[in-house]
């Protein structure tokens, strides 16, 4: 098995700290403790109410983080004025990505009224609207990924807008391996979308509902898998084992 790097996204942990008037959990101190149990990088997704992540979150982190950092996010999200006292303003998604020029940067087609990213970029409707954003970060030292359905047609317009990777969006996978329905039609889907990707030159990211029970088959049997971003199954698996015993098991998952 290849070695999978595990980037942990922080979002549940600052909606935690977003639910008080307070800065406990710190988030830094967070990131700091993932790494220092052997996550290989860090993820966030800031949205534009700032409802878990904030923009000043990922100054902080961008100022400290010695592993990848990879921001997620909508660019088409312009900036917001907040409505929540002692919180800054949300300077717009690409505006902030210049400013900090993270390692990475994923591209996500969400909306705002969306609880969480719920489907990948259609590039038959957006591919020109994306592929100057990639070619921008990419000019910016930026490595670039979108966020895609296991659809082999789309991940081909993927290719052509020149992004590095693509991060597969995984809930259809989680949601049959939870049921044990179609699982091999629908594991069958994302073997060939990373075969596609691999045919197209593309680096192979994944996310989205990943968890200790389904992370093994996937991360041992998708061919090319480089790294995966998991948040909400690690946090809720942290408050149960402890955060650095839950990274661990999360590596071992990836068979680190």
């Amino acid at each position: 098995m290849p070695n999978i790097a595990l980037s942990v996204n922080l979002n549940k942990i600052a909606l935690i700290r977003n639910s008080r008037d307070t800065t406990n959990p710190d988030i830094i101190q967070h990131a700091q403790m993932c790494i220092d149990a052997g996550a290989d990088g860090i993820t966030v997704h800031p949205r534009p109410d700032q409802r878990h992540i904030r923009a000043q979150d990922c100054v902080d982190l961008a100022g400290v983080l010695t592993v990848e950092f990879n921001i997620e996010g909508n660019p088409m999200s312009g900036p917001r004025r907040s409505e929540r006292a002692g919180v800054g303003d949300y300077p717009g998604f690409m505006a902030l990505v210049r400013e900090l020029r993270p390692a990475q940067c994923t591209l996500v087609p969400d909306g705002d009224g969306q609880l969480t990213s719920d489907h990948g970029f259609d590039l038959k409707r957006d591919g020109d609207t994306v592929a100057p954003l990639v070619e921008e970060l990419r000019g910016l030292g930026i490595r670039t990924s979108l966020f895609m359905d296991p659809d082999p047609e789309q991940i081909r317009l993927a290719a052509q807008t020149g992004t590095d990777r693509i991060e597969l969006y995984t809930e259809s996978y989680a949601a049959a391996y939870r049921s044990g329905e179609n699982l091999d039609a629908v594991f069958t889907q994302f073997r060939r979308a990373a075969e596609v990707a691999a045919e197209e030159g593309l680096g192979l990211n994944a996310g989205h509902d990943l968890d200790l029970h389904n992370l093994p088959h996937f991360a041992a049997d998708i061919p090319g898998l480089l790294e995966v971003s998991i948040g909400h199954a690690l946090t809720v698996d942290a408050i149960r084992m402890g955060l650095a015993a839950t990274i661990a098991a999360y590596r071992r998952a990836l068979g680190k």
